[in-house]
């Protein structure tokens, strides 16, 4: 049987397609990159906005059109369908999730698959540590898809580690909500909004780390630089607020193990909107209290952060709050959404939506500013030494990533296609 896999959405989604795949792989099914060569499609789909379910169906059809090929839907969207995927042309299964086991049932094969990823497809590995979110942020559909808060052991999570690092320089820590890695966290249920007690800070002043023998992301990247020392690890998308004592400490103080890069949400610069959109863990001036502490202490810093345009009941006043936030705070790039509605989500019954061109006029205005700030960084950064790790190839050219999420192009002789190393270099 030959496959074709196909994913969309976030790094979490493509560590989930990686498992699909050598799940696939051990049981004699050969991976191909083409479709039309394919008797069977796997596309992992992704709810996360109205445009990547768009996108799925559209990419569903295509497929049905140049393919002999049946599809199987897996993933975000999968999980929350109505029939509306199940009835597209071509679909044999949707499996909701990302259960291996499952997929290949659907698939008419046996059920059997390994435990760990000896390699992945990608340059930089992917390591999945946790899955799931216990908030219900308004917007936000996943929580839904993807289920409870739960965490992998620091055992298993070595042992990939191990294996990953004997093909690839970087390894990229994701998952859902990676904050709260572990048996408690600022999200714990327990926790109530002005609880001093579980916001006491350390003297770094940011939240305190759990007790010794608990696990905490930070607590987790000790053990993982200990085991994996030759290996650069970079955290995927982290909650400013939940950088602990811990956390904060190792991307000072060991930046040849941790990428200096933080990729931490923000959503909106202003107060009231984050309270509609239920992220109640932090507000405009603890998150810039976070990201300006470690700004003055990293010389090297990447900072990325996901903003939504257009939330249901944002004002004018609301959006240059974002704007001032956003200039005052040392962005290297942007993210921006459009407000997208998400049926089962309790954004879509706030009142006060606003119209698709104002929402539009705010993404392109984020987005400039986004452009601008990243002109500027690269800028500053010019003629400066980097850390790289080769992460492709683009336009005959070797793709090399740095610590700070900036990509320098070098001639190909540079890498020979052997295990991506990495980089002393000059940024261009």
């Amino acid at each position: 049987m030959n496959v074709y896999f196909h994913t969309f959405g976030c790094r979490a989604n493509q560590y989930d397609t990686e498992v699909v795949r050598q799940a696939f792989t051990e049981q004699g099914a050969v991976v191909v990159d083409d479709p039309a060569a394919a008797d069977l499609t796997v596309i992992n789909s992704c709810t996360v906005t109205h445009e990547s379910e768009t996108k799925l169906r559209r990419f569903v059809r295509q497929v049905s059109r140049t393919s002999r090929a049946e599809t199987i839907v897996m993933g975000c969207a999968a999980a929350l369908d109505d029939g509306a995927i199940a009835a597209l042309p071509s679909v044999r299964a949707v499996v909701g999730g990302a259960d291996p086991e499952a997929v290949l049932l659907a698939a008419g094969l046996r059920a059997q698959v390994g435990r760990a990823l000896p390699r992945q497809t990608r340059h930089r590995a992917l390591l999945k540590i946790q899955d799931g979110c216990d908030e219900h942020c308004t917007f936000c559909a996943t929580t839904l898809a993807r289920g409870a808060n739960r965490s992998r052991t620091v055992t298993e999570l070595v042992e990939e580690a191990r294996m990953l690092a004997e093909h690839h320089a970087e390894i990229v820590l994701t998952g859902v909500h990676i904050g709260t890695y572990g048996d408690w966290g600022l999200t714990d249920p327990g926790r109530q909004p002005g609880d001093d007690e579980n916001l006491r800070t350390s003297s770094f002043g940011f939240p305190r780390a759990r007790a010794r023998g608990q696990s905490t992301l930070g607590g987790l990247l000790e053990v993982l630089i200990q085991a994996v020392p030759q290996v650069r690890f970079r955290l995927s998308s982290v909650e400013a607020t939940e950088v602990d004592d811990r956390l904060a400490r190792l991307l000072i103080e060991a930046p040849r193990h941790v990428a200096a890069h933080l990729h931490a949400p923000l959503q909106s610069g202003s107060n009231r909107i984050l309270k509609r959109m239920g992220r109640h863990w932090y507000t405009a001036e603890t998150y810039r209290a976070r990201i300006d502490w470690l700004a003055e202490r990293l010389p090297v810093f990447g900072l990325g952060a996901d903003v939504i345009a257009g939330f249901p009941g944002e004002t004018d006043d609301d959006h240059h709050a974002s704007l001032a936030l956003l200039n005052a705070l040392p962005f290297t790039y942007l993210h921006v959404f459009p407000f997208s509605v998400r049926p089962d989500a309790a954004a879509a019954r706030l009142p006060d939506p606003l119209s698709p061109a104002l929402i539009n006029g705010r993404v392109r205005e984020l987005r400039e500013l986004g452009e601008a700030k990243a002109r500027a960084y690269r800028g500053r950064r010019k003629g400066q030494r980097a850390d790289g790790v080769v992460a492709g190839r683009a336009g005959g050219r070797v793709d090399v990533l740095t610590e700070d999420y900036l990509s320098v192009y070098l001639p190909t002789d540079r890498w020979d296609g052997r295990p991506p190393p990495r980089f002393d270099l000059i940024v261009d």
